[in-house]
């Protein structure tokens, strides 16, 4: 193809020409290179010259003159540059016409006042490959190594130094005026390199322009995999390690990514920011991000970049450009406060959200109906890419109930159909080790990749190349298109979902197919693959229902989750796919606005009080507000909480579906279990909400197998409160779905180098529930699946949630001040096995690790306690667990614990951390089990009460806690302001304490189901469960199943009842924690058992 003119109409020979001129650059197809989706620029940018600044030496010659040069972003380039630049653009257009255009050029150059003799000039801050050519033939292909007669012969310009620059910048200004004026030059890669510009430079979902340029790098072989890196053998004896790759770098306020050129988006490696390690205020010592490297080769110029378990050296041409990365980059990661190389609240790497207006917002869910249903309808509206991680996935789930009018609703039907739309889906796996847990995560691995190209998947770690075999990955994560991510403690798979009713059976099948009815007491599947088969027979045994939370978050809380998935993919796309191309790296999106540290975080709570009757309700899943359509800088504030009071809800408080049919979230199931070796657990509990009492109380509903016509259907009621003006009622009637309200957020997490590749490990989850206790003023709540800490002198167990709350009761007791804890765990561990039997010292141990922690040895909490406070103990501290009750086909009644499997704590009706982390060693240490959770505190409140005094709560935790405990007394509609004061004596001792104290009883009646108090050794456990058999011919492994008549002592003389009529007098869920059971027994290990052998680390 024929060139074309670079430079139209006559030369310029003047400033004042140069500045009038109106030629425009015309180039041939050449520059074309890229597609119309390939251009960076879209539109023309415009530059303006700042200012001109000369060299220290006395040499006016504008040649060694610096331009800053400010378009959106800045530049400081010298003018040799800009003659390179254009030297570059015309080498393509008119290489074969360059000797009849000399004269041309020539005078163009005198234009910016540079003699006739034009050689190279080698400049430290020029470009990596190339130097102003010379008037020879030959120089255009060896621009890289310029001859002796490019040195430069420079001649002074007449003129003060003023007028030097002044004609300088006018004359600068006209050229980048031309070529800027043309869109096909600006697309060139030319122009691209000297503006220092990439696709990614503005993509805002990647944060600001930063620096950018080319470097050289000898890494990749061992990161990108490509095949022109290196042959296939030397990929394993590392032979071609030392070939060094040209590409293009991009720092962005949290990464560092490498692409093959400005105009590629694929990565081929990346450094994602995150703390460095702390070192002491002297600056020798100083920990950076970035620092130059001395060569051995004084030609050579580097740097390193270091961070997490990762360095990489990179090369740039001069020192000057290694003093220019080395700054920016540390500008970039540890500059600002916000920076994610310092740690932050809690040692946390994510700051606090929600200072400022920045969008972020956050809405509870309880049970697994709930969240399947809301993460169902948010991948459903899924557009660019899906983040899933979990303990355990199980592709064949269904995330919507009954499961037989809800094919679509499966997991991988739902994958599939958004994976074909083009959306890219990344599922991270926990790897288990196979001959210790059963959930296959090969299978289900082999079934997600199966499904479409578009979805990728890993699993890690590798034990035999980590050394990783005791701990285990246990975020529960799913995040959509960086907008709205669900956290909690809920994993995607079989036994989760669950309705508020917490249901025993389901015979015929209806909402548990399957191997989803599950219940790890009676038995683990030996294989998921047939995951419709039943496991159970239904007639028989119970399910163990299943009780958790979950939260959904949007904005920058969203996007530091997802910060969080990336480093953990890559981390383990490096260890596990290092080559595979169909495993990308990832590059975290960031946060659309930075908060603002402005010292004083305290919240004036009485300026931001609010009427409850003023406040009204928005959910996030309401055909009102759908999550996509809530811009990050402009979030819709949650209307609060008013209501008329409309009666017609579905179940126990059944939160109003607040997902419109459009949105497809209803209202919530719960799930099933839970059987985690990693984060073992036991499941208690909960028993309906108002409606769901009514349900249990009805005997036709005793005797129905099927599930109730109001958990079938989808209501699409708001979350209302009543029009009571009375503040003790003014919070309304919960469910299972929160408003979604803007708060105070900050992600904490357990990670280190084995689970997340950082240099620091990382125990914000532990630091966060330490800290947060000691400031706590009134109240503390907890549910979780374990409660195993340690008191100050523990030299065993490590975390210290124990020492905080045995130090906050003490100063509660020496102030005289009311101060409560309530604390609700399973009533047994979740796995496989009775107390007594030969295989199951599992849970034994656990057992064992519970109570050293609540109740026995001097270890405990209340042995503590009792020494000091005597009988004033119940008075601040106390343990529950949950059970539910229903009838089987075949055998009557049965009862099972309710499996506590949440991971929340709520303070003062103001605050609530909710995440995946377990109270033990294993998830809040930070070197073991991997974690994540969120801190959410209240920027909008409600007039309420604490301890009988006025006091402002929070709405996001308050009515969090209303709805949870609505479900575990069995509350009715209009109850909820028997609740709203957690601290007070009517509430405590007279509504809490005693509903769990008349439940315990009754099921101690009905079914002397374990574990309960009047069993204190295994002696007498083998008593009673011989007596059970004998008498029924048929129980459970913890004793579930009631006789047909019940026979009690009344003055002597033995009566009979129907236990049937006998149950109907339970309240809700809540039961006393027994702290009796097998007090007499040493639970731990003995040497013919393999438990015995094991770390005792891993059981705690």
């Amino acid at each position: 193809m024929s060139s074309e003119r670079l430079i139209a109409g006559d030369v310029m020979r003047s400033d004042e020409t140069m500045q009038k001129s109106t030629a425009n650059l015309a180039w041939s197809g050449s520059f074309r290179q890229y597609g119309e989706n390939d251009a960076i620029f879209e539109e023309l940018p415009k530059a303006t010259i700042v200012s001109v600044s000369r060299p220290d030496t006395g040499d006016m010659s504008p040649m060694l003159l610096s331009y800053t040069i400010e378009f959106k972003w800045r530049l400081l380039k010298k003018a040799s540059q800009v003659l390179y630049l254009h030297f570059a653009l015309k080498k393509r257009a008119i290489i074969e016409e360059f000797h009849e255009k000399q004269e041309q050029v020539k005078e163009w150059l005198q234009s910016l006042g540079i003699v006739d003799q034009v050689a190279v000039v080698q400049d430290d801050d020029e470009p990596d490959d190339g130097a102003i050519p010379l008037h020879h033939e030959g120089s255009s292909r060896n621009r890289n190594v310029p001859s002796i007669a490019a040195l430069p012969i420079l001649r002074p310009t007449l003129g003060g130094q003023k007028s030097v620059s002044d004609k300088a910048k006018v004359a600068m200004q006209g050229y980048l005026n031309h070529f800027l004026g043309n869109m096909d030059i600006v697309n060139s890669r030319e122009v691209c390199k000297f503006l220092e510009v990439s696709k990614l430079s503005f993509s805002q979902e990647y944060g600001p322009k930063l620096k950018e340029g080319y470097v050289t790098v000898k890494h990749l072989s061992k990161v990108s995999g490509d095949d022109d890196v290196g042959c296939f053998p030397c990929q394993w004896f590392s032979f071609c390690s030392n070939k060094l790759r040209k590409v293009w770098a991009v720092l962005k306020p949290g990464f560092l990514a490498l692409l093959e050129d400005p105009f590629d988006t694929k990565l081929l490696d990346i450094i994602v920011f995150d703390v460095l390690p702390t070192s002491n205020e002297d600056v020798k010592s100083r920990v950076y991000l970035a620092d130059p490297i001395k060569e051995h080769n004084p030609l050579c110029y580097a740097f390193k970049v270091s961070c997490g378990s990762r360095s990489i050296n990179l090369r740039v041409t001069s020192n000057g450009k290694v003093n220019e990365w080395v700054a920016a980059i540390n500008d970039a990661g540890i500059g600002a406060p916000e920076g994610w190389c310092y740690p932050h609240r809690f040692g946390s790497f994510a700051p606090s959200r929600g200072l400022n207006e920045d969008g972020s917002q956050a809405q509870w869910f309880i049970d697994g109906k709930a969240t399947f249903e809301a993460i169902a309808s948010s991948i459903e509206k899924a557009k660019s890419e899906i983040f899933i991680t979990g303990w355990w996935l199980c592709p064949e789930l269904y995330l919507r109930r009954p499961f037989q009018s809800n094919s679509s609703s499966r997991l991988d039907a739902l994958l599939e159909a958004k994976a074909k739309q083009g959306v890219q889906i990344y599922i991270l796996l926990y790897k288990e080790v196979s001959i210790a847990l059963k959930i296959n995560s090969l299978y289900s691995k082999k079934l997600l990749r199966n499904i479409h190209e578009n979805v990728r998947v890993l699993r890690y770690p590798d034990h035999l190349s980590t050394g990783i075999y005791l701990w285990s990955h246990h975020e529960k994560l799913v995040i959509v298109d960086y907008q709205i991510c669900f956290i909690g403690g809920l994993d995607l798979c079989f036994g989760r979902y669950d309705t508020v009713e917490h249901r025993v059976g389901d015979c015929p099948p209806l909402i548990w197919p399957g191997k989803d009815y599950y219940n790890p007491r009676e038995s683990e599947p030996n294989s998921w693959e047939e995951s419709m088969k039943d496991e159970l027979e239904r007639g028989k045994y119970p399910r163990m229902p299943w009780h958790d939370v979950h939260c959904a978050l949007w904005g920058p809380p969203c996007r530091d989750v997802a910060r969080h998935f990336v480093q953990r993919w890559n981390h383990a796309k490096r260890n596990k796919a290092a080559h595979e191309q169909t495993i990308p790296l990832l590059m975290p999106q960031h946060h659309m606005v930075l908060p603002h540290y402005m010292g004083n975080r305290d919240i004036d709570i009485e300026s931001k009080g609010i009427n409850q009757k003023d406040l009204s309700r928005q959910d996030s899943f309401s055909s009102r507000s759908p999550f996509e359509d809530i811009p990050l800088l402009l979030p819709q504030e949650s209307d609060g909480l008013v209501s008329n009071g409309d009666k017609n809800l579905n179940g126990l408080f059944r939160k109003h579906d607040t997902l419109s049919q459009e949105h497809g979230v209803p209202g919530c199931f719960s799930s099933s279990h839970d059987s985690e070796v990693d984060s073992l657990g036991s499941d208690a509990q909960i028993k309906g909400t108002a409606d769901d009492h009514h349900c249990m109380d009805s005997r036709s509903d005793l005797e129905a197998n099927e599930m109730p016509q109001s958990d079938m259907e989808i209501s699409d009621e708001l979350w209302e409160t009543t029009g009571n003006d009375d503040s003790d009622a003014s919070a309304g009637e919960y469910g299972e779905t929160g408003p979604r309200i803007a708060c105070h957020c900050q992600v904490i997490r357990s990670v280190s180098q084995w689970s997340a590749g950082t240099s620091q490990t990382e125990e914000s989850i532990h630091s966060a529930y330490c800290s947060l206790i000691e400031k706590a003023e009134h109240f503390i709540y907890i549910e979780n699946q374990f409660f195993i800490s340690g008191l100050a002198e523990d030299e065993i167990i490590q975390n210290r949630v124990l020492e905080a709350l045995y130090q906050r009761i003490l100063r509660a007791h020496k102030e005289q001040k009311c101060f409560r804890v309530i604390i609700v765990i399973p009533l047994l561990p979740g796995f496989q096995g009775g107390l007594d039997d030969t295989g199951a010292a599992t849970v034994r141990a656990l057992v064992h690790w519970q109570y050293r922690t609540i109740s026995r040895e001097k270890t405990s909490i209340l042995h503590n306690l009792n020494t000091r406070l005597g009988p004033k103990t119940r008075d601040y501290i106390s343990f529950y667990g949950l059970r539910s009750y229903g009838r089987l086909s075949d055998s009557g009644l049965a009862t099972s614990q309710v499996y506590v499997h949440s991971k929340l704590m709520i303070i003062d009706d103001r605050l609530a951390v909710i995440g995946s982390s377990n109270i033990n060693d294993r998830s809040l240490l930070g070197s073991r089990d991997s974690e994540i959770g969120v801190v959410i505190e209240d920027k909008e409140f409600l007039e309420s009460s604490m301890n009988g005094e006025p006091w402002k709560a929070g709405k996001f935790a308050h009515s969090l806690r209303c709805s949870l405990w609505s479900e575990h007394l069995g509350l009715h509609p209009g109850e909820i302001s028997k609740i709203s004061d957690p601290a007070s004596e009517q509430t405590y001792q007279k509504l809490w304490l005693a509903t769990a104290e008349g439940n315990s009883m009754i099921f101690q009646d009905v079914f002397a189901c374990i574990p309960n108090d009047l069993i204190q050794s295994r002696a007498a456990l083998r008593q009673d469960m011989a007596y059970r058999k004998e008498k029924l011919g048929h129980t459970t492994i913890d004793l579930g199943v009631a006789p047909e008549k019940i026979e009690t002592k009344e003055n002597g003389q033995i009566k009979t009842a129907n236990p049937t009529e006998k149950v109907k007098l339970v309240k809700g869920h809540l039961v006393l924690f027994p702290l009796k059971f097998m007090c007499q027994e040493d639970l731990r290990p003995v040497f013919n058992e393999s438990e015995f052998y094991a770390s005792p680390q891993v059981f705690h």
